[in-house]
């Protein structure tokens, strides 16, 4: 089963052609989306999990016997999903969201299973899951990004989504290198 399934459904209603549209580097504008809209509890909830995931499968890429190229991968999610994670805890702080959602909410079934297919994984089995699982969710987190950068209903997470969106596109561009080296 392809990775975060939650996430894709959202791409799909998301605008996912958005995620295919974004092939040139990162920028600091927002690409152009669909009129589709996700709302703030399904962006949060599924931000949230999908985060976590990003941390945590990183972390098992980094102890399961990986290429060097792929653990330096894994090693800039850690860094970038943890700074992600804060500073959408900050944007929470600042919104007008009453919703509440914890950092240590448990991850969406689909994340949790995926999580659990790559820590059965070791070697280069390990690593070409981590690598496609990676590339579908930075796929999806990319159209899911610039849709609620375009059309959230919360400033401050809209501004957050805004703000993220270059850095998750850079992901997405340094997996394609990783991958067509793997």
């Amino acid at each position: 089963m392809r990775p975060h399934l939650a996430i894709a459904m959202l791409a799909l209603l998301a605008g996912a052609p958005a995620a295919f549209a974004q092939q040139a580097a990162p920028s600091s504008d927002v690409p152009p989306v669909s009129e589709n809209k996700v709302d703030t509890e399904t962006f949060t909830k599924t931000l949230v999990s999908a985060n976590r995931f990003e941390i945590e499968s990183s972390k098992l890429a980094q102890d399961k016997g990986v290429a060097a190229d792929v653990k330096d991968f894994a090693e800039l999610m850690v860094k970038d999903h943890t700074k992600a994670g804060q500073d959408f805890k900050m944007a929470r702080e600042k919104s007008q969201t009453t919703g509440s959602i914890a950092e240590d909410s448990p991850l969406l079934p689909n994340d949790q299973a995926l999580l659990d297919q790559l820590k059965a994984l070791d070697g280069e089995a390990f690593q070409d899951k981590y690598i496609a699982v990676q590339t579908q969710a930075h796929k999806q987190a990319v159209a899911l990004f610039s849709t609620y950068a375009q059309s959230g209903d919360d400033p401050a997470l809209k501004e957050f989504a805004k703000k993220t969106l270059p850095t998750l596109q850079m992901h997405e561009m340094h997996l394609k290198d990783v991958a067509a080296l793997h």
